[in-house]
């Protein structure tokens, strides 16, 4: 009996698409993979280039240039699209393009009649991801952004080089926004399974001169050292999001940070953020929802107030005393215009 050809399209192929799709067909990820792009001459020299690496893979990836009107039968689309920022430190700087970028694509990935899993890489994500989900009209749990699965990877690469440890031997999130107001959850990072600060309090001859903060800071920062040295973020988000894919088309339920929507977990309302959650073949298949400690929740919280800032500034969402706005009113979000260039994390 024939399985089921599992179907991808990654829209955008700059540094992040390309990159994605170099890991996707490395990985075997999918059997069949469509690139799209604003110049469809990229889109096939991409496909072309990446079709030639299949002599030296482990299996054979369909891999072509396409449309839009061709995405009615994906099983995950992924947005790669996305500008550079004016100044390094705010990915928020590329807001009103990228939501320009979206809102001429979503609709005609939409009509083709697209049922499947969106997977944003688009920045500022956590807003982006929100967007897409009030475009599409899907059930929120089949739009995830790559959101803090980034920054988690890199905080954990930071902590096995000091430690030293293998770094998938480090589990630990940092939440919030892919951005300025991200934290770490300090109170459930574990090496091996036991608490961080314990490990620091029991050898403190080795460890003591530690600062949390400054780790912490390393890891926001970890994405705009790249960025100065030469201008973009692509291998790591590149693999992210083959990594969110694999597990939506495996149903792996594998426990990752994402941007989610959330309604109700954490307590909060009309916005998107980077949690842990479960990801399966039905997108965000339950957000986790750590006991985070008194501090914690204050940054959380602090975090989802200033992304629902930016959505109702961007009339995503309305105000919280007046009626939800939907996705047909949704009006100009700015003055920018659609940018070519890529940073994707």
């Amino acid at each position: 009996m024939g399985r089921k050809t599992r179907k991808v399209a990654i829209v955008g192929t700059g540094l992040v698409g390309s990159s994605c799709a170099y890991a996707m067909i490395n990985q075997a990820v999918c059997e069949e993979l469509m690139l799209i792009n604003r110049s469809p001459e990229n889109a096939l020299a991409q496909a072309l280039d990446l079709s030639h690496c299949m002599d030296f893979t482990h299996s054979r990836t369909k891999i072509y240039a396409g449309h839009y009107e061709q995405c009615g039968d994906m099983d995950v689309i992924i947005l790669a699209v996305g500008g550079n920022p004016k100044n390094p430190g705010s990915r928020l700087d590329v807001l009103d393009s990228s939501l320009e970028m979206v809102k001429s694509i979503i609709p005609p990935i939409m009509e083709s009649g697209f049922n499947g899993i969106f997977v944003v890489a688009t920045n500022p994500v956590d807003i982006v991801t929100y967007a897409v989900w009030r475009l599409s009209g899907l059930p929120r749990q089949h739009v995830i952004g790559t959101g803090t699965s980034i920054d988690s990877s890199r905080l954990k690469t930071i902590i096995s080089d000091i430690f030293p440890v293998e770094p998938r031997s480090v589990q630990g999130f940092v939440m919030g926004e892919h951005g300025e107001s991200q934290f770490v959850a300090w109170s459930h990072v574990t090496i091996g399974g036991k608490p961080i600060q314990q490990v620091i309090e029991q050898n403190q001859s080795r460890f003591g001169h530690l600062d949390l903060d400054d780790i912490a800071d390393r890891t926001r920062l970890a994405g705009w050292e790249i960025y100065k040295r030469k201008g973009s973020t692509h291998y790591g988000i590149g693999n992210a999001l083959a990594f969110i894919t694999r597990s939506v088309l495996n149903d792996d339920h594998r426990i990752m940070a994402v941007s989610a929507i959330l309604e109700g977990e954490y307590g909060q309302h009309s916005v998107c953020v980077g949690v842990p959650a479960i990801i399966s073949a039905n997108g965000v298949q339950e957000v986790v929802e750590l006991n985070l400690n008194a501090e914690e929740q204050e940054k959380f919280a602090h975090s989802c107030s200033l992304m629902r800032s930016f959505l109702e500034s961007s009339h995503l969402v309305a105000p919280l005393d007046t009626p939800e706005i939907h996705p047909a009113q949704l009006g100009h979000a700015g003055n920018g215009s659609a940018a070519t260039a890529e940073f994707g994390a």
